[in-house]
């Protein structure tokens, strides 16, 4: 499988990506990752990645060859028959993920079928919502630290490595700080805005920090992404199901799949943002103007008025950075 993925990771070919049924299709560039489908737009901004292994043909056979990531038949990747080259390593790529699956004896299923029995009776007696509960109140922070860690790693695959200017390197700490952030980890793309992960870590696209001309946007995303996410662990507990819940009690860890897949699904899904009324508490809270924010989300101000309105300063009382640093914080990619 290795070697299949170093053959085909410098093949490209354009293809048309529709993300919903009632989406119009959109011209995009494919490529083959790290174990996924790298679908970006024409200005490679990076718009989706589909896990090698999830990748369903809708019509064997076919031309031109349409391919929709497992579970949603609504998104799909049309590929014309001119780019056959493409086509055939996806298929390649495919079969060879299937002949590495494991195939699991019948120890191996009754050993499954047991742990899948006791898992059930523990569901009965014990429900969802209190073992998950019961798992936060004795995670230490710790341990929820080594996931969010193990977390961000997952993470990286998808969004690119972090950006690490020199010179940035103080303003962002300063953020941090001013923020109440563990750490606050700058990439280059994938995730949309801001997204919260255990143990105090928030990754925030570049675009929150060089498309704008002031630091109270990126502040602005970082509480907003953190009051969305409430408990990080809580968040990718509920969204991995109670298995994860026992296995973080009964082994302290959660395996790497878990991981992955809260990965994928945090960076590449679209997220609502919190009620208004929550948010201009938060941003209250952190003595932080909401309305740069609210432009930032829509610069006619038709969509977040409410949230315009209500803000409950004229000025930052705190300011977030200093103008040195914010410009130094601007470059953190640049190097």
């Amino acid at each position: 499988m290795t070697t299949a993925l170093q053959k085909y990771q410098r093949l490209e070919a354009t293809a048309l990506w529709r993300p919903a049924p009632n989406e119009q299709r959109r011209d995009v560039i494919v490529s083959i990752g790290d174990a996924t489908l790298v679908i970006t737009d024409m200005q490679d901004r990076a718009l989706a990645h589909w896990s090698l292994p999830a990748v369903r043909r809708q019509n064997p056979g076919t031309r031109p060859a349409i391919y929709f990531p497992d579970g949603d038949p609504g998104e799909t990747l049309e590929i014309g028959a001119d780019e056959a080259d493409m086509i055939q390593a996806i298929e390649k790529l495919c079969a060879a993920v299937a002949r590495s699956k494991p195939k699991p004896g019948r120890l191996r299923w009754a050993i499954a079928g047991a742990t899948a029995l006791a898992i059930a009776a523990l569901a009965l007696f014990w429900l969802p919502g209190a073992l998950r509960n019961h798992a936060l109140s004795v995670v230490p922070q710790a341990k929820r630290q080594d996931i969010g860690d193990a977390l961000l790693a997952q993470s990286l695959r998808l969004t690119g490595a972090p950006c690490d200017g020199f010179l940035a390197r103080p303003a962002l700490r300063k953020l941090e700080r001013r923020l109440g952030v563990r750490r606050l980890v700058v990439v280059p793309g994938g995730v949309q805005g801001a997204a919260a992960l255990p143990g105090g870590i928030v990754l925030l696209n570049r675009a929150t920090i060089e498309d704008f001309e002031e630091p109270d946007v990126t502040a602005g995303f970082v509480v907003a992404e953190r009051l969305r996410a409430g408990d990080a662990l809580g968040e990718l507990l509920q969204a991995a199901g109670i298995s994860a819940s026992f296995r973080l009690l009964t082994t302290g860890d959660l395996s790497q799949d878990i991981l992955r897949a809260h990965a994928e699904d945090l960076i590449l899904t679209d997220r609502q943002r919190p009620d208004d009324e929550a948010l201009i508490l938060a941003f209250e809270t952190a003595k932080l103007r909401i309305s740069p924010y609210a432009y930032a989300l829509d610069a006619s101000g038709e969509t977040t008025l409410a949230l315009i309105e209500a803000d409950p300063f004229t000025t930052t009382p705190k300011p977030v950075l200093g103008d040195g640093d914010w410009v130094a914080l601007q470059g953190i990619c640049d190097s």
